[in-house]
């Protein structure tokens, strides 16, 4: 099957991150029909579904849950053999539909920390992984997942900011840190909901490579307004020749 190319989305929260990873799924199935594409939510608020019109009944961390209920003194099993169950109920998570596969993360129980169930995020991911040809994940806010080094098996890269000083710090901050965690291939940056061509010239972005710039896309915003899904949306969409623009210039269309 060759290598498989995980894409993943990064940036502050409100910029757009699931929008664009739902329409980027919906780029690369009607570009290559035949190979095998999963769509990962690891955002906690579950939005990647609802962008592609999936309905999701069981989530990783439904199942960390179940496996570690299992276990009712937390010692008697090894890691390596609670993994192992946890392989068997993933596929179960693992909603299907003709054109890819979509699993979600779900929310871990405590609000505060992610530790448990990111370092079981990259277990699975480095499960999966080898049975499809893309794997497109959209993260949570921010670089906690990456801290977590969850992403480390990342290929491609896309971080996402508006036209605000504020989201083009946080891809800065980013990329210094996927520099030192994440063996990546290729980095970009998307600057999505562009107000107008002027603005370009305000942006700092130290010198990362811009993949894509996007304007405002009404069709988007009545979609999300309304939770429809992406692949209802218009093929000569603002964000739909956007995405393709950053696919081609990361080499993946």
């Amino acid at each position: 099957m060759g290598m498989t190319r995980i894409i993943a989305f990064s940036g502050k929260g409100g910029v757009g991150k699931t929008s664009l990873a739902a329409v980027t799924v919906k780029a690369l199935t009607e570009k290559f029909p035949h190979k095998k594409i999963l769509a990962i939510d690891a955002d906690p608020a579950v939005g990647l579904a609802t962008a592609l019109g999936i309905e999701v009944s069981l989530t990783i961390d439904d199942i960390r849950r179940k496996v570690v209920a299992s276990v009712e003194d937390g010692d008697t099993k090894t890691a390596v053999e609670l993994l192992g169950e946890a392989k068997y109920h993933i596929f179960d998570a693992i909603v299907e539909t003709e054109a890819f596969s979509f699993i979600a993360v779900g929310r871990p129980e405590s609000a505060g920390c992610y530790c448990k169930i990111n370092s079981y995020l990259k277990e699975i991911i480095a499960l999966v992984a080898d049975n499809f040809d893309y794997i497109v994940i959209d993260g949570e806010a921010g670089i906690e997942q990456i801290n977590r080094r969850v992403m480390e098996k990342v290929t491609h890269l896309v971080l996402v900011t508006d036209a605000s000083k504020k989201g083009t710090q946080v891809v800065q901050t980013i990329k210094k840190v996927a520099d030192t965690l994440v063996m990546y291939e290729k980095l970009g940056v998307i600057v999505n909901r562009m107000p107008d061509e002027s603005v370009k010239q305000y942006l700092d972005l130290e010198g990362l490579p811009v993949l894509a710039y996007i304007g405002q896309d009404s069709d988007l915003s009545a979609f999300d307004i309304t939770g429809q899904n992406v692949f209802l949306m218009p093929e000569e969409s603002v964000m739909m020749g956007g995405v393709c623009q950053a696919l081609e210039n990361l080499g993946l269309a």
